[in-house]
């Protein structure tokens, strides 16, 4: 099934220019093309349309995948009484000791917080079985660091969720979306522009695609 995912302002990266009110024509795992709306819908009326508010990008890859996911353990929503609802790292975690399996429930809640993030994939290697488990689950893609990187990615400071904390949207964007070529991948933000998503962050995400499946839906 044909869809088109529309949105006020789609920036499919490399370079090429922004698209006001356009779309991406989603072909099951492909991106079909990319354009403006009227124009896509035009030419293929029988595409479902899903229509976003804001700005539609090729998503980002988090360089602290490893640290947030192997080095940092996200509650369950049941522990908040007793753990909190932040990561725990340093002392908090050493006192905790994930078991294997522990560590895995942890990185699937990591996982659907970085899916909520706009985050479509994340810088490796991870080494925990349970962790690598999760992330293939949930459709994230791993990244080799930089050289030299010593298998941290280039993860500087502490590891938060939001991609862009301290970052610019160009220096952790994904591959760009190219008619055609590799996957439908992208995440759509509330917000007008790449301007006003450096200022507000990631967390300003409203749905995120991976492969033409939506993972991630505000609510």
């Amino acid at each position: 099934m044909l869809t088109l995912h529309a949105a006020d302002l789609v920036v499919p990266g490399g370079g090429r220019p922004a698209v006001p009110d356009g779309a991406v024509l989603v072909d099951g795992r492909v991106p079909a093309a990319v354009g403006p709306y009227a124009t896509l819908a035009a030419a293929h009326p029988a595409a479902r349309t899903r229509r976003w508010p804001g700005l539609l990008t090729p998503g980002f890859v988090h360089p602290c995948g490893a640290a947030l996911l192997e080095r940092a353990y996200h509650p369950d929503p049941r522990e908040a009484d007793e753990l909190g609802t932040a990561p725990l790292t340093g002392d908090a975690l050493a006192a905790l000791a994930p078991t294997e399996a522990r560590w895995g429930a942890s990185a699937r809640r990591g996982a659907q917080r970085l899916l909520a993030h706009g985050v479509v994939a994340v810088t490796g290697p991870l080494r925990r079985p349970a962790v690598v488990d999760a992330v293939r689950r949930a459709g994230l893609g791993v990244l080799p660091g930089p050289a030299g990187s010593g298998g941290t990615g280039d993860c500087a400071g502490p590891a938060v969720l939001d991609p862009l904390a301290g970052r610019s949207p160009a220096a952790v964007a994904a591959p760009p979306l190219v008619a055609g070529q590799g996957t439908a991948t992208f995440a759509v933000f509330d917000v007008p522009d790449e301007a006003a998503l450096a200022v507000r962050g990631a967390g300003t995400c409203v749905a995120t695609v991976l492969a033409g499946r939506l993972v991630h839906r505000r609510r």
